[in-house]
């Protein structure tokens, strides 16, 4: 991934949030934008760690699908001339991904290619973001069709309630999330759940 130079005049004031400290901000018009790109890897983490836990199996043969995962990440926040945030964009590629039986260890790939840009009504109160998510996030066995997936687009507002404001795509991991287990079954059995 190419990082695009950011031309402009160092920032003085204090920004509000403080993006991370791999992201390069410069001064521009009427504002500041920060940018960055970074590397990350993690795993085999429990996915009752990271959200809604996948869950397979029956009786002793329970287990939570675990996650592992190496890729990288664009980021860009715009801050306003108060230097509080407006609007932030991060693009997330996955380009390892593994869904994990921890009792056989068992593994499915994946692969996830997500771009979330949050537009704040509040400047610099993250709270009232409105989220956009586009992309996709697709678990396929090598050779076979997919067993579990995410294509599509979603916005959501974070305030007052986690409202949808719109939907669009198969979005496997959002119905799971909202109370619908069947769609977990393809990966479940992909994972040898008895």
């Amino acid at each position: 991934m190419a990082s695009v130079a950011l031309a402009g005049q160092p920032v003085t004031q204090t920004l509000n949030p403080p993006p991370p400290p791999y992201e390069t901000c410069k001064a521009v018009g009427d504002g500041t934008i920060c940018q960055g790109t970074t590397t990350f890897a993690y795993g085999p983490t429990d996915t009752a760690d990271e959200g809604p836990p996948l869950v397979c199996g029956s009786g002793s043969g329970t287990f939570d699908v675990f996650d592992s995962a190496v890729g990288n990440s664009l980021a860009r926040r715009v801050y306003d001339a108060n230097g509080n945030l407006v609007r932030r964009m991060r693009y997330d590629q996955v380009t390892d991904g593994q869904n994990i039986n921890p009792l056989t260890g068992a593994v499915v790939p994946y692969t996830s290619r997500l771009t979330n840009i949050d537009v704040l009504s509040v400047p610099g109160d993250l709270a009232s973001t409105t989220l956009t998510t586009s992309g996709e996030f697709i678990v396929r066995p090598p050779h076979a069709a997919p067993v579990f997936m995410d294509v599509g687009r979603t916005v959501i507002r974070l305030e007052p309630d986690f409202s949808v404001d719109f939907r669009a795509g198969p979005q496997d991991l959002f119905d799971y999330a909202s109370g619908d287990t069947s769609v977990l079954e393809p990966l479940c059995s992909a994972l040898g759940a008895a």
